[in-house]
């Protein structure tokens, strides 16, 4: 087992004990906007942002109906569904005959290779000639739910038995339309008489799947852990799946994150069984909780890369960021592995004032961390062509908090002398990269309550995570074993609550207003969940595991429950905007929040809307012009099959649920929220 190094820093408050430490962010009117100019990220350019009025729309209870329920004065536009054409030479999928096998037919997989994808996370829209009404819409689809998909099929959450392996041996096809299900779709859109559409046979519409030739760009290109069989280059993966949250570059291309990797890949015990296999890659895939036998999707059964003991670097080449340039439908997308590998969450860029690039991620799992990567070159903003390969050279960071309220970010670099060197198992910078969960654990870095989202507010330059959840933590000390090394269950400075059940978010302020400084301050902004009662508190003094706080806001009767932020986006008056993936106080449906960052208002949280049953909200992305939310609504009656549905949404009636996109505006038109 890795052993984490001796000078690492260990936090001893415990939820029982009273936290002192001084509150180094300032609160409410008090926090100042960073220059637009320099230090802000590079979607704050319009300085009319700030003349923007706080949240005025009338929040929502939440609500357990099978429907999409908004605040009087708005509505919303079904952009896509999942197994719509992109093109008119392929058929739209008959969700009607799911129920019947539709999805067993010959010629599936390739129709799906053609269609929007299967549960949609990740929304970033880039404008076509600088409008807000017309661009390309950049779209994950995570995984896929099969249960939903195939008849006969048993479900796979929390399935642990055989059952799902033998509907794969019964149905080996299943595999190939599945992997044609997932990844990403691009596709162009208009709004035409206030709705918007997408826009069919557009050149720019696309389907990136899981059998999609990717480049390898940065440090790991050809590393010794990065070839296969296949490739024995290490220069070119196939393929991009469990695809989660993204981002957007300041030269106009999409950052799609790699998440979940693990549930892929099958026989870690048989790997471990080998005498011929360096012990440091599979300590790298226990690092990873690779499945020590069947998989989550069974995938190996009908292709080998994804059978651990057959192919046993195939795992190195997913866990990426990837980059993807939305107007080039013929350009190879890229994993920049420069930006490290651990379950991506996504990825927030922001312009330094020096004019590099800092890249902020969250590693979604428990007890995992925070990274910011750091570019070694600047932006041109009049050479798009000039920063193409901007993200392959730079230094990534993790980071570690201090019960002090201060922080460092440490860098992930190798060291003949240091503790990421040949005896830790890491042979160069590349290894450093595709294990840097090990090397983030070696330097001491905070591990984290699931670490999501990380995005920076385009109005002050703070940069905020969402810590979705973590029922590990403990009140009492205890230690458990997980990803292959010991972790310590108490809460920490960063992660006060044991058990955090409903989430919490931190928010960070760079030293000096810098993106590329290795020193921060930070605070914990929000603790979620139902602030009725005596669960308000507004300071930070004394924490109970049921404890409830929104930025020091005083008024309980004014705030919305929540639990498990997990997107978060922003308008360009810097509101934070979060959407959820979890258990909701009272047992309602996820759904979307939004709270002001600034002002007498600051931390006033309220729910704005509320998604269907069983889904997960996704996305959270504005229109440049602030008229329009883009949201995606994945896994719609999540927990039921084709022949007994939960969900009826969107198409209602008997009909199956389908993961979509939706477009929330309001009416007559008018910034959303205002």
């Amino acid at each position: 087992m890795t052993r984490r190094a001796p000078d690492a820093p260990l936090f001893e408050d415990l939820v029982a004990q009273r936290l002192t430490r001084r509150q180094i962010l300032q609160a409410g009117a008090a926090i100042a906007p960073m220059a637009l100019v320099g230090c802000a990220p590079f979607a704050s350019s319009d300085a009319s942002a700030s003349k923007i009025s706080q949240l005025g729309f009338k929040p929502i209870q939440g609500s357990k109906a099978d429907a999409i329920v908004l605040p009087s004065g708005y509505s919303y536009d079904v952009v896509i569904r999942w197994g719509e054409s992109l093109f008119s030479s392929a058929p739209d999928l008959d969700a009607t005959r799911l129920d019947a096998g539709a999805l067993f037919e010959s010629g599936a997989a390739e129709h799906q290779r053609s269609q929007f994808g299967q549960n949609c996370d990740a929304i970033h829209f880039f404008p076509l000639n600088g409008r807000s009404d017309h661009g390309v819409l950049c779209v994950n689809n995570e995984y896929t739910d099969d249960a939903l998909m195939f008849p006969g099929h048993p479900g796979f959450r929390g399935l642990r038995g055989g059952v799902s392996r033998a509907f794969v041996e019964q149905h080996p096809q299943v595999v190939a339309v599945a992997k044609a299900a997932q990844g990403v779709s691009i596709v162009e859109i208009k709004r035409e008489r206030g709705r918007w559409r997408f826009v069919k046979d557009s050149r720019y519409n696309r389907r990136i799947t899981a059998d999609t030739p990717i480049d390898i760009g940065g440090p790991a290109r050809g590393a010794a852990l990065m070839r296969t069989k296949d490739d024995p280059a290490g220069a070119r993966a196939f393929g991009t799946f469990a695809n989660c949250a993204g981002g957007e570059t300041p030269w106009g291309t999409y950052l799609t994150a790699e998440e979940n990797i693990q549930d892929y890949f099958a026989n870690l015990d048989q790997l471990k069984a080998r005498h011929d296999v360096d012990p440091f890659i599979v300590e790298s895939h226990r690092r990873f909780r690779m499945w020590k036998a069947q998989s989550l999707y069974n995938w190996d059964m009908a292709d080998s890369r994804f059978n651990l003991a057959v192919a046993p670097t195939e795992p190195f080449r997913f866990g990426w960021i990837v980059e993807i340039d939305p107007l080039d439908p013929t350009g190879t997308p890229v994993k920049r592995t420069a930006l490290g590998r651990f379950a991506h969450e996504g990825a927030s860029p922001v312009i330094a004032g020096n004019g590099r690039v800092a890249v902020y991620m969250g590693d979604d799992d428990k007890f995992e961390y925070v990274y910011k990567f750091i570019s070694n070159g600047r932006f041109d903003p009049k050479n798009r062509a000039a920063n193409r390969n901007l993200l392959d050279q730079g230094t990534l960071h993790v980071a570690r908090f201090d019960a002090s309220g201060k922080g460092q970010w440490l860098p992930l670099v190798f060291d003949p002398k240091g503790p990421l060197n040949a005896a830790a198992g890491f042979r160069d910078q590349a290894d450093v990269l595709i294990k840097a969960r090990m090397a983030a654990y070696l330097l001491g870095a905070t591990p984290m309550d699931r670490p999501e989202d990380v995005e920076a507010n385009p109005a002050t330059g703070r940069i905020y995570i969402a810590c979705t959840r973590n029922e590990n933590r403990t009140v009492e000390p205890g230690t458990i074993t997980y990803g292959g090394r010991e972790v310590d269950t108490r809460p920490n400075a960063a992660n006060p609550r044991g058990a955090n059940n409903f989430g919490h978010i931190i928010e960070i302020a760079e030293a000096g207003e810098d993106h590329t400084s290795l020193e921060f301050s930070w605070e914990v902004f929000l603790l979620a969940g139902d602030p009725s009662g005596d669960r308000l508190i507004t300071d930070l003094d004394r924490i109970k595991v049921d404890s409830v706080y929104c930025a020091g806001y005083a008024k309980a009767d004014d705030l919305s429950p929540i639990g498990s932020p997990d997107n978060i986006g922003f308008d360009r008056a810097g509101n934070l905007w979060m959407v959820t993936d979890g258990t909701q106080p009272g047992v309602s449906n996820n759904g979307c929040w939004a709270m002001p960052t600034t002002g007498p208002n600051r931390g006033r949280l309220q729910q704005f809307m509320s998604g269907p049953v069983g889904c997960e909200v996704c996305g959270c992305q504005f229109s440049p012009d602030d008229e329009t939310l883009f949201i995606s609504i994945q896994h719609p009656g999540e927990g039921g099959t084709t022949a007994a549905p939960r969900s009826h949404w969107p198409d209602g009636g008997t009909s199956q649920p389908r993961a979509s996109v939706i477009a929330i505006r309001k009416d007559g038109g008018g910034v959303v929220g205002s």
